[in-house]
């Protein structure tokens, strides 16, 4: 039987602090074995030899004094060094294990007696004590030493900054991973809410900068959809709220037929019936801008002159500067965006003439579309762009478009990464200006 967690998944604060654990481990060990290698070993070995050579010294010197002078060079020996002497060998201790240090004293004694030499411990007074058998002269010298003489326990220090290193790493782990995993939890929670139609708010620019670059790409792509959202709801609004004129008209003119048709009641039938048509190719030509295209090379002033062309004779002049402009874009999306913009300043510009002018800058081209119309409210110059909205305030096709011409502008600026601005010009009239890339 499976046990209960087998096969589900784990967190990535989970497998982030496991992960880390697990290599601080594998660090902590080799530090370990190469600190004790190089740095503890050979210095206990060192430090044993020089007591091993200190306990041989002080047996073979305690044997060549006179025995008058020999209780006071055991008290010494104790006050100095922390030695103790008794004579004849000693029966009393045990052998047990014991750390790293008193094995490598007991190969120092072994090699400087020529003898094996075993180290017995005791316990006097509360205090554990080692004592080591030696020659001295014709006799055998027990020297001793307590243990609070050795002091350093380094492989006790090391066993200990490991546990402790261990448990610092995993908070550190765990700190780590939930300062990455938080982050990701509300970019998933804000991509359900955007998944679900909701408004969401903004994700919070801080912490890495791969996590900000992805908050910022986020917060961009849910302005986008909800701006999208926003659009829809306004499209569908104003195209319901544009067609109830032109049906009502038609269901009126309908009754009058049915009692007495005339031409002038076909003719308005046909009129309302095209009205209703632009309205729906206009909405469609809005959705067609999601539509991508590969750039292409464009020659601007052919594009420009062929646009003006297009136009009644001599209100469109062409001042491209300089004369040769090339740039790499879809040609489609660029044409409908300079068309909507021409279209506009022909249709609110008077009769006055309209310039299409080309300017270089910093690698970006600028298309300006120039006229000497009445202009715009400055209160209305951030709303122009917003579906169905218009400057003229009434609703009819005569005197004004639909007013999705500059939101289908708008539209194909931003999927193109284009900068597209309506700005007023000195001595009147509007300068609609499109930026794009060279």
């Amino acid at each position: 039987m499976k046990p209960p967690w087998f096969g589900k998944p784990t967190s990535l604060a989970q497998q982030n602090a496991l992960l880390l654990g697990l290599i601080f481990v594998v660090f902590e060990l080799l530090a370990a074995a190469a600190v004790a290698a190089f740095v503890m070993v050979p210095m206990a070995r060192r430090a044993t030899d020089d007591l091993a050579n200190l306990m041989v010294l002080s047996a073979q010197t305690w044997s060549e004094l006179p025995p008058a002078t020999r209780p006071d060079f055991e008290r010494e020996l104790d006050r100095t060094y922390m030695l103790a002497l008794r004579d004849g060998p000693r029966e009393r201790g045990r052998d047990e294990w014991h750390g790293a240090y008193l094995y490598f004293l007991e190969s120092a004694l072994t090699e400087k007696t020529g003898r094996s030499q075993t180290l017995l411990s005791e316990v006097i007074d509360g205090e554990v004590w080692y004592w080591a058998s030696l020659p001295s002269a014709d006799t055998t010298l027990v020297v001793g030493f307590p243990l609070r003489r050795v002091g350093a326990q380094p492989f006790a220090a090391i066993v200990a900054s490991s546990v402790i290193g261990l448990i610092l790493a995993l908070l550190t782990a765990a700190w780590l991973a939930r300062r990455t995993v938080v982050p990701l939890a509300r970019l998933e929670q804000a991509a359900a809410q955007v998944g679900r139609g909701e408004v969401m708010a903004l994700l919070p620019t801080t912490g890495p900068k791969e996590l900000v670059t992805l908050a910022l790409r986020f917060n961009q792509m849910a302005q986008q959809v909800r701006e999208l959202l926003a659009s829809r709801t306004t499209l569908f609004a104003g195209v319901s709220h544009d067609l109830r004129t032109p049906l009502a008209r038609m269901r009126l003119a309908l009754a009058l037929l049915a009692e007495k048709p005339t031409p002038k009641l076909i003719a308005r039938l046909e009129g309302d019936i095209e009205e209703m048509d632009r309205l729906i190719g206009q909405v469609l030509n809005l959705a067609r801008g999601v539509d991508t295209e590969p750039p292409v090379d464009i020659d601007l002033p052919t594009l420009l002159h062929e646009l003006a062309a297009g136009a009644p004779p001599q209100r469109v002049q062409v001042r491209a500067t300089p004369p040769q402009v090339k740039l790499q874009a879809p040609s489609t999306a660029l044409r409908r965006v300079l068309g909507n913009l021409l279209d506009n300043a022909l249709r609110y510009g008077g009769d006055q003439p309209i310039e299409l002018v080309t300017e270089l800058a910093d690698g970006m081209v600028r298309i300006g579309v120039l006229d000497r119309g009445p202009g715009i409210p400055p209160e209305q110059m951030s709303t122009v762009f917003q579906p169905f909205h218009r400057v003229e305030p009434s609703r009819s096709p005569s005197t004004g478009g639909i007013g999705l011409g500059l939101a289908i502008v708008r539209q194909l600026a931003d999927m193109h990464g284009w900068q597209v601005e309506i700005r007023a010009r000195t001595n009147g009239g509007l300068g609609a200006w499109l930026t794009v890339p060279s």
